[in-house]
C-alpha cells in the first residue's frame, strides 16, 4: 500500500474506503482491443478525485483475462466513479468486447 497522510488520515478514521477488484475477459481476437480501452479508462479513473489506485492488470498466464484493483476514498467517490462519463462509456464498450460478459467485482475490506 502506498504511504501518503491521506491513507494514514484514512485509517485513522476508520477506513471508510471502498476497496474492490474488477475482473472481465475478453472473447477471442479482442484482447488488444480490451487492452487499449483499459488504458484510456485508467488515466479517466485516476484523474477522479476520489480515487486513490486503479491498477489494472493482465494475467500473465491468460493475456485475455483482466484483473483490475480499485481503491476510493469511500462510498460516494465510488458512486461518482460508477455514474462518471467515462465509466459508463467503458462499461458500454466492455459488454461488446467481452461477448455481454459484465465486470465481476469482489468487494474487499482490510484484515
Amino acid at each position: 500500500m502506498v504511504d501518503s497522510p491521506l491513507i494514514t488520515r484514512l485509517h485513522a478514521a476508520g477506513d471508510p474506503r471502498r476497496v474492490l477488484i474488477a475482473e472481465f475477459q475478453a472473447t477471442a481476437g479482442n484482447d488488444e482491443a480490451l487492452a487499449q480501452l483499459v488504458r484510456e479508462f485508467t488515466t479517466a479513473v485516476r484523474a477522479e478525485p476520489g480515487n486513490l489506485v486503479f491498477a489494472a492488470n493482465r494475467r500473465v498466464d491468460d493475456p485475455s483475462r483482466f484483473i483490475v484493483y480499485e481503491e476510493y476514498v469511500n462510498d460516494a467517490a465510488f458512486a461518482a466513479h460508477l455514474a462518471s462519463g467515462h465509466g459508463r462509456t467503458f462499461n458500454a464498450a466492455l459488454v461488446g468486447l467481452t461477448g455481454g460478459q459484465p465486470s465481476v467485482l469482489t468487494q474487499l475490506t482490510s484484515a
